[in-house]
């Protein structure tokens, strides 16, 4: 052991760095699930993806780090600077490359497990390799000259996990919700910078490394510049969601709108006649319960705000005791300010459905179930617990409608979805559009559960042209649930977004 690896390092500062760098490095693994939503959506396999690939990172960080860590340690920690500016510069550039390449990727790889890994590789891996290098290289100048090594290998360790849970509640409850992703990313690069210069400073950095350094620095407050004025896709991001509105017409007076979350659409309002719908599933979900409950007044809950297409229509029908459960708040502020919501006319409740239900007794004529989207369907809202939960919630003649999205080549999850609803209720319809089906399209459906068949066979309404919809044969349903032998959705196993085709190259 030479002298300049001697205990010469406050003990103190270096679990500081461990717990600072620890802390940024779980931040971004937290602001790259958002990141990547607008793109590809956020379900499992986002999650798998990144997990995979920041540990990844991590792990050839760690490697990397310990053969750093076998030299002398004042070397060890100027290197270690280093790699801190790299982890600077590379967490940085992440929300540039992702604007600037995911779209071509996903093109290219078309697979979606592969587009996903794909972008989040090319965003996220190279900021987790040089966040991975400096906990060997800390732990061991932490041990190296003490007489007790063992408990500073102990203190680092623990530090480096306390550190990993504070960034992980950092980031979840107050660096993405209130600052947003890009914000954050610059507040990590800079904490990585200053957890830099405090490595090259034990270091013993001289005047001309410090010049070098201060050029990077340089180099990284240009870049820095350059991700403060990237646009952010989300017109608002909420503790959930990337929210943003796209305008389809602009005429004053007569405006309408689009709600995009994440990667996906959610809505369609227009501005001058709130009954008027603009995408077949709204269609559907309007008028089909009124026709079910034959022009009388009803009360119903809607799962899922979105657009509150469907509650604003029933609203300015004069429909009363209209219930909405949308989990996010921002969802609702946007509806209000870009949507033409009157909150007013209906009661709103920001919270989980399920929650809801479970906890409050009321009874309702119609539940709507509006809060599915593509892939992007909440699994624990498809099972059959929670199914018997919607039925113990109907008033006697009640309907649950709930809209639906397959591809006509498959129907393996629309035959699941309706194998799990004819567990609970009696009778259950797929309602689509009166054309034959493109077998590779995304096919729209609405189902309607209940203890008995609707009087009527087909409906004619706005989708906004005028279009027509037929529930599906019973024969046909019965040869559907015959051929794919489905599994009942339950809170234990339900793999819908597999069944969905995600697999195949479903976005």
């Amino acid at each position: 052991m030479t002298q300049q690896d001697r205990h010469f390092a406050p003990l103190w500062l270096l679990v500081l760095l461990q717990a600072a760098i620890s802390a940024c490095s779980l931040i971004v693994e937290i602001v790259a699930g958002r990141m990547v939503a607008p793109y590809v959506g956020m379900s499992l396999y986002t999650w798998t993806a990144i997990i995979a690939v920041v540990l990844a990172g991590f792990s050839l960080g760690h490697w990397w780090g310990g053969r750093i860590a076998a030299g002398a340690s004042m070397r060890g920690l100027r290197v270690t600077g280093w790699a801190m500016l790299a982890a600077a510069i590379t967490t940085a550039g992440a929300g540039y490359l992702l604007s600037s390449f995911a779209g071509g990727l996903l093109q290219v790889m078309g697979h979606p497990m592969l587009g996903i890994t794909a972008i989040t590789t090319l965003a996220f891996f190279l900021p987790s390799v040089f966040a991975g290098i400096p906990a060997p290289v800390l732990t061991v100048v932490a041990m190296r000259g003490r007489a007790q090594a063992e408990r500073a290998l102990g203190v680092m360790f623990a530090t480096g996990a306390v550190g990993a849970i504070a960034g992980t509640v950092l980031a979840g409850f107050v660096f993405v919700p209130f600052f947003g992703s890009i914000t954050t990313l610059a507040v990590v690069a800079l904490a990585y910078l200053a957890s830099a210069i405090v490595c090259f400073w034990l270091g013993g950095t001289g005047r001309p490394g410090l010049g070098q350094g201060a050029a990077v620095m340089g180099l990284l407050a240009v870049l820095g510049a350059s991700q403060w004025g990237l646009r952010s896709p989300c017109d608002r991001e909420s503790a959930y969601y990337c929210i943003r509105t796209v305008t389809l017409a602009d005429t004053p007076g007569d405006r309408v709108h689009l709600m995009v979350i994440d990667h996906l659409a959610h809505g369609v309002s227009g501005q001058r006649d709130p009954q008027l719908m603009f995408t077949d599933h709204a269609a559907m979900l309007d008028l089909l319960p009124r026709l079910r409950m034959g022009g009388a007044e009803f009360s119903s809950f809607h799962i899922g705000g979105g657009s509150y297409s469907v509650p604003r229509a029933w609203a300015a029908r004069g429909q009363g005791a209209i219930t909405v459960a949308e989990i996010d708040p921002v969802v609702t502020e946007l509806a209000e300010q870009r949507f033409w919501l009157q909150p007013d006319l209906m009661r709103i409740l920001h919270q989980d459905a399920r929650v809801i239900l479970q906890n409050d007794p009321t009874r309702y004529d119609v539940i709507v179930g509006d809060a599915f989207t593509d892939i992007a369907v909440p699994e624990h809202l498809v099972t059959q617990e929670f199914l018997q939960l919607v039925a113990a919630r109907l008033n006697p003649g009640g309907i649950y409608a709930m809209n639906f999205i397959d591809t006509p080549a498959r129907l393996q999850a629309l035959a699941a979805m309706v194998a799990t609803l004819r567990s609970v209720f009696p009778s259950v319809e797929i309602w689509t559009e009166a054309t034959p089906p493109d077998p590779q399209e995304r096919r729209v459906f609405v189902l309607l559960a209940s203890a008995e068949d609707s009087p009527f066979s087909t409906i004619t309404t706005r989708s906004p042209d005028p279009i027509r919809f037929q529930p599906l044969g019973q024969g046909f349903v019965d040869q559907l649930l015959a051929r794919h032998s489905p599994m009942v959705f339950t809170d234990d196993h339900a793999p819908l977004a597999y069944l969905m085709g995600f697999d195949q190259g479903a976005f």
